[in-house]
Parts: structure tokens; sequence; C-alpha cells
């Protein structure tokens, strides 16, 4: 049964073909309504049960979208309203839910529930984010970055700011995809050496430096997120520390004349991203966040089979 808590469980083909996916549905409904489900409906009369530790906003709304839109039915449960969070174990919930859903589809913090959950379910389990990974926002931005015509080997990819769950994932896909990343972190927080590690291994160039505009320079693609999860501590402290990789005008002057601008969002504007930037001829932030929706869509057909 397959699972999709980080990329390596599907992949390089398997990714490679969700973004094939995803590219010919989203063409396929182009200006249809949003609730009207694909012409074939390729995961009718199934159900995906949602569960939310962590606030959600793009996560929450694409997958509901994307679960209807493939034909099916989305059952969402928030941890605050329901027993998990009253301290039903992990594994139990698995083992329920798996009798009610066709699939699971978690947002949690630490990323060994999610193995648990996945241990204990009879069903596909999808990471909706943890704090070790977040898969299903990589391949929305390599969906995106795909349309905007790059080739994703020999790709320079240039990552301002926390060395976190999303650097994780994007350093995971370079090893899967042979693109390079230029990681422009403060001392302290340099993304996981376990994914530097197994993406250096698989021959590509994963740098961390400590200088934003050395990581910029000559760079395809420029990406940031936020600098303080949820959830996390001494905030001041840290958002101190990330002031010199802010991602403003004169920063992405450093990279190629064509270079793009991602940001997952939600976005601090003023901190870790510049109004002009994010609003500017070279974000694709917007594109991005709609893909949430077409990437997720061929996620949940790759987990249940069907791709």
């Amino acid at each position: 049964m397959p699972n999709f808590l980080n990329l390596s469980d599907a992949g390089g083909d398997a990714v490679a073909a969700m973004i094939a996916d995803a590219i010919d549905r989203k063409a396929a409904r182009a200006s249809w309504p949003k609730a009207k489900p694909d012409a074939d409906a390729p995961l009718a009369d199934h159900v995906l049960a949602m569960v939310f530790e962590k606030n959600s906003t793009r996560t929450r709304a694409s997958f509901d979208i994307a679960i209807r839109q493939l034909g099916g039915v989305p059952m969402i449960l928030d941890a605050g309203t329901t027993q998990l969070g009253r301290g039903e174990t992990i594994a139990d919930t698995a083992r329920v839910l798996s009798r009610y859903a066709d699939a699971i589809m978690i947002r949690t913090d630490d990323h060994a529930k999610i193995e648990e959950l996945a241990e204990y379910a009879s069903v596909p389990v999808i990471n909706g984010l943890t704090d070790l990974s977040h898969p299903c926002q990589i391949v929305a931005d390599l969906l995106t970055i795909v349309e905007q015509g790059k080739a994703l080997p020999g790709l320079e990819l240039a990552w301002l700011g926390d060395g976190n769950n999303v650097l994780s994932s994007l350093i995971e896909a370079a090893g899967l995809f042979g693109f390079h990343v230029r990681a422009g972190c403060p001392q302290g927080y340099e993304p996981d050496a376990s994914f530097v590690e197994a993406a250096r291994a698989k021959g590509v160039r994963i740098d961390v430096i400590a200088d934003a505009r050395e990581a910029v320079a000559g760079a395809d693609l420029v990406v940031t997120d936020t600098w303080v999860s949820m959830g996390q501590d001494h905030a001041h402290n840290k958002v101190a520390a990330m002031a010199p990789f802010q991602v403003d005008e004169r920063l992405m002057t450093g990279a190629k004349s064509d270079a793009i601008f991602l940001h997952c969002l939600p976005a601090h504007r003023g901190d870790e991203v510049v109004d002009a930037v994010i609003d500017g001829p070279q974000s694709r932030v917007w594109d991005e966040a709609e893909n949430r929706v077409h990437a997720q869509k061929s996620i949940l057909l790759w987990a249940m089979g069907k791709l």
C-alpha cells in the first residue's frame, strides 16, 4: 500500500508522472466551475479523511477541492474537536479512520506521528505537513517550475531563510531530479543534515551558505518561506538572525534575469519578502498556490493506485 510521507516514498518517476497528470487535468478543466468533477471522476465514491492538528488554509482548502474534483468526498477532522485531541492514540485513530475512509491525509507536528499513523492504517496515508517535511507543497512547486518552461535537471535553486521542512523536501526533490540547491541560511538554522547527505549521495550539489547574495547569484529560482513556523519559541531572536536573508528587489537582481520567485505562503510581508517581489513580475506565488489543488489530485490518484 503506497504511503506518501516523503517524496522518496514515490520516487522520481512517480513524481514526474504526478506532474504530467496534473498538467493534463489542469488544462482539461480550464474555465470550469471549481466544484465540477473531472470528466472521468476517477475517485468517485471514495472518501478522503483529513486530520488537522495544525491550522491550515491552503492544505485544507486545496485537498477539499482536490478530492471533490476527482469525484470523491472530503471528511475533515480537527484535533481539537475529536478524540485525538483528548488522548486517543494515533494507532487507534488509524484503525478507525481506515474503516471510514479510502485514504488519510494528516497535517501535524512530529513526523513520528505520521509514521505511526501509516503503520497502523490499512489505507494510504499522505503527509499534508510535518515539522520534518512538506512533500505535497514541493510537488506543487515542481509543477509550477515545469509550467514556466524550466527543466528540472541542472536547475539552480536559491533558498533564503530558515532550514525548515519545506527546504528539506526541496533538497529531497533535488536528489530525485538532479537540480542544485544553494541554501542561504543563518548559522544555527541550517537544513536537516540527513536530507542534505542523501541528496549529495545522488550526485547533486547542495551548498549551505551564510550569505544571501552568494546564495542567489545566477539562480534560476528564488524561494523563501515564513521565518517563524507555528508554535516555535524564541521568535524575536530568530527574526533578528533571518533579517539579512530578506528577499527584496536588490537581492533578486543577483539571480538570472528570467528567474522566478516562489513562496509557499502564508507570507509575512516586510519580513522574509517585500511587497515589490511577491507582487512583482517575477513572482509565481499565486500559480504555486493554485497548483496545490492540481498536484494533490495527482498525489491522491497515485496513492490510491489510479496513476
